[in-house]
């Protein structure tokens, strides 16, 4: 997975699907179209794809409803298996949300509790008590974060974890999954993540667990005995917040934090999942208060240690304020669009794979300006050097590059450090130290 570059899909906002489930209409196999989609996933450098919830659920696909099927806003279990085959011939690995923390008041386990109350067989299943909620059900349960339509499982109760893992498992068989991406994974239960795995690395030593994390030491997810990877929400705030003030002091504190030689460094030789927007958050194409840094924060992002993810539409530019509500974020894409912005990140995705220092190599600040950082990654005797110029000026960068000459991973010219390095406006290099 360290040599990953996801491409994230969120299904139901990406193929126009309504915002609520009537659970009595005809599948409508939407979900297909990604075949359609390859050839750009492909061209784009992406070798992973991150599909947000595929499974029946009450709207958003948070709110799951049954765990063995396909939601018929998007298609069946038969079409999801097509699509699953032909990005694994196109050598496409395939991560699925795991939605485990909670379920919706549609699950099939909380309609009996609805109906029966107290005295369901399935109680046990999710913190009820006596006592009612906004929904008027004679009884009280605990939602997510105050989220009633998000019904919190008892991840203490062994008949709960074994069913989601026995889901798991038929994921695996029926559709041959290479991973998953742990919803909200800083609530799970820490003895629920090292039961997940053990079942999950028995299914496949490969298998990726990612973790949704947004505070605090990772490491507490992220280890041998639990995640593989976490979400890198520390330096998704530092790369727009740095390119906004013109302050490239920040994201550099934080990379050498993060990924540094020193022994206080948290995740050095840890490979978190990097990103400038997703689902949840503004795009960056928004965020950004001057448009022409979008090509020099994407830099930083391949450039940077991590796993870079893309999400679907802002390799083009799309907008989209958190402000304005979810499915602002989540939009329905007719088909993939291509342009400068979508070439130079597939430049850089390609650049990115084809480099063991930019997918694993070590960490090192080389030149600090308030918009200009230059950094070493090094691996297995290769060093790159990334220069990223955040400005609309040029820059002359002078700095011991430790060698005479390199070439640009990106564009695949040569370069000489004698004299000093212009960066050109708002600009990235990825130069490979030849001599």
């Amino acid at each position: 997975f360290e040599n990953a570059v996801f491409y994230h899909i969120y299904p139901i906002g990406y193929f126009g699907c309504p915002r609520q489930n009537d659970f009595t209409s005809e599948p409508t196999h939407k979900i297909l179209r990604v075949i359609d989609d390859i050839p750009h996933i492909k061209e784009l450098g992406c070798n992973a794809v991150y599909f947000g919830p595929v499974f029946e659920s009450s709207a958003h696909g948070y709110d799951t409803a049954d765990y063995t099927k396909i939601d018929r806003r998007l298609g069946t279990n038969e079409d999801f298996k097509k699509v699953c085959d032909a990005l694994h011939e196109n050598g496409i690995r395939v991560v699925l949300d795991g939605v485990f923390n909670h379920v919706g008041r549609d699950f099939w386990a909380f309609r009996d509790v609805r109906e029966n109350k107290l005295g369901s067989a399935k109680k046990d299943w999710f913190h009820v008590r006596e006592g009612n909620d906004g929904y008027n059900d004679g009884f009280w349960y605990e939602g997510w974060e105050g989220h009633y339509e998000l019904v919190k499982l008892n991840l203490y109760n062994p008949e709960v974890k074994q069913y989601l893992k026995d889901c798991i498992t038929g994921w695996k068989k029926e559709f041959g999954i290479d991973g998953l991406r742990l919803d909200v994974a800083y609530c799970l239960d820490l003895n629920f993540l090292k039961e997940l795995h053990g079942h999950c690395k028995w299914l496949a030593e490969d298998f990726f667990l990612l973790g949704e994390t947004l505070h605090g030491d990772y490491n507490k997810w992220m280890n041998p005995e639990m995640l593989d990877s976490v979400t890198n929400y520390e330096c998704y705030k530092g790369l727009y917040s740095s390119f906004n003030t013109g302050n490239m002091h920040e994201i550099s504190y934080s990379l050498n934090r993060q990924f540094g030689s020193e022994q206080w460094c948290l995740y050095t030789g840890k490979h978190l999942l990097s990103f400038v927007d997703n689902h949840d958050v503004t795009r960056i194409a928004t965020i950004l208060t001057d448009k022409g840094c979008l090509r020099p924060i994407y830099g930083l992002l391949f450039g940077m240690p991590g796993v870079p993810s893309v999400y679907y539409g802002s390799e083009w530019g799309m907008e989209g304020d958190k402000r304005n509500g979810d499915p602002t974020l989540r939009p329905a894409v007719e088909k993939p669009e291509e342009n400068d912005l979508t070439a130079w990140i597939a430049a850089l995705a390609h650049a990115h794979t084809g480099s063991k220092a930019l997918c694993r190599g070590s960490y090192r600040n080389v030149l600090v300006q308030p918009k200009q950082l230059i950094f070493e990654r090094y691996a297995d005797g290769e060093r790159v050097l990334v220069a990223i110029n955040a400005d609309g000026n040029p820059f002359d960068a002078h700095f011991d590059a430790g060698c005479g000459r390199a070439v640009d991973l990106i564009t695949g010219a040569d370069h000489d450090f004698g004299g000093g390095s212009t960066l050109e406006p708002y600009s990235c290099h990825f130069w490979k130290c030849e001599r």
